[in-house]
């Protein structure tokens, strides 16, 4: 890389510019568009996002003091606010969402090794969502209760590199449940959910699928025993059961067999009982594989604190779903570049460290990995572990 460009410029180096012209083409994105295309408002958001820019105002008060330097960072057109919000108001928000799902194969794929803490060869997969709420006066079209808006993120985290494989956006009085209607299993693959997504005929679809499910239990959950397996009581599993719904109802939604697991968390004094269809991982590794399912927490707790996705810079439905794409995109850029360049920092870190070094023009592998600076972790910040 050139040391004469700046490090915005080399961190864009890594976008995948020709698949990201296929998207703009899929959807005519640049259609009548004559000085601030799409790549444009991809990269002046892009740097909104990696430095924590509040407003339209700002981003264009920011990117116009570097006036010289915008060519050399790829920004040809002009940058003003009414060009940006025009932009995020009419340019079609799944050009973006396509991108971010080029990103994310790329990412998989780096990260298709990665280790999550148990030894399995398995694809292994956590998925809830998370709620974003809004201001019913500014954004009505969201309307979730009488006086309250809210959109939510349904997100199928890949355990392996803690990708989001998939991420949808809906209106908050979405259903969690019904989100799981809109995945494809993949045959093999272990999917972790907790208790609101205990629906028997949903689940009873991914037995099908020949993927495999673990989930907790609810409280009202009406089953009989068939036949008990051995359990060793210090690893914390107290009992361990086949058994067969005996709901009229959810027999027929699952009509095949089940497996009960009963655990005991000495740590947090809790009782657990989860459900699943393998029938052949130890009672432990269950337990284990929902205990993972908190990783899908705690991405949505970084992406909250560390991305721009809770102020939006447009009121639109088209404007939200932009930004929050191209915030995706911008993670799942980051966690390409740590990879590739072999980097020790957590993603926090290098977040932070981009943040005031956009405008340098020192080669990016220098400035992500100078031994200067040091990564400072609070204790009570779990949520920076994520990419330790």
């Amino acid at each position: 890389m050139n040391i004469g460009r700046s490090v915005f410029a080399q961190l864009m180096d890594f976008v995948p510019s020709y698949e990201f012209q296929k998207c703009v083409e899929r959807y005519h994105g640049n259609y009548k568009v004559l000085t601030f295309s799409c790549l444009d408002q991809f990269l002046c958001l892009s740097f909104a996002q990696l430095t924590y820019r509040e407003s339209l105002r700002d981003i264009e008060a920011c990117l116009r003091v570097a006036k010289p330097k915008l060519y050399h960072m790829g920004i040809r057109g002009k940058v003003s606010r009414n060009t940006l919000a025009h932009a995020n108001e009419k340019r079609d928000w799944r050009i973006y969402a396509d991108f971010a799902q080029v990103l994310i194969t790329l990412a998989r794929e780096l990260y298709a090794g990665e280790d999550f803490g148990l030894e399995l060869d398995q694809s292994v997969y956590a998925f809830d969502s998370t709620t974003i709420d809004l201001c019913l006066s500014v954004f009505p079209w969201a309307k979730f209760r009488r006086a309250k808006a809210g959109i939510k993120l349904h997100t199928l985290l890949d355990l392996r590199g803690n990708i989001p494989v998939v991420i949808s956006i809906t209106q908050a009085k979405t259903h969690d449940v019904n989100a799981l209607d809109h995945l494809f299993f993949e045959a093999g693959a272990i999917y972790i959910f907790d208790r609101a997504y205990v629906d028997f005929a949903r689940l009873y679809r991914i037995h099908q699928s020949l993927a495999f499910f673990v989930t907790r239990a609810k409280s009202n959950f009406v089953f009989k025993r068939l036949y008990s397996l051995p359990v060793d009581k210090s690893t914390g599993i107290r009992a361990d059961q086949i058994i067969a719904l005996s709901g009229f109802y959810t027999l027929k939604d699952y009509p095949e067999r089940l497996r009960r697991i009963r655990y005991f968390d000495a740590v947090t004094q809790k009782r657990l009982v989860f459900l699943t269809n393998n029938f052949t991982l130890p009672a432990i590794v269950i337990a284990q594989l929902y205990k993972c399912r908190w990783q899908v927490e705690l991405f949505f707790k970084w992406i909250k604190q560390h991305l721009r996705i809770k102020a939006f810079y447009g009121t639109t439905e088209n404007a939200v779903k932009t930004q929050i794409w191209i915030a995706i995109s911008v993670y799942v850029l980051v966690a390409i570049i740590k990879k590739r360049l072999k980097l020790d920092r957590s993603l926090y870190t290098i977040l932070q460290i981009l943040s005031v070094s956009l405008f340098e023009k020192t080669p990016i592998f220098q400035v992500l990995s100078s031994t200067d600076y040091e990564d400072e972790l609070l204790d009570n910040d779990n949520q920076l572990n994520l990419w330790l």
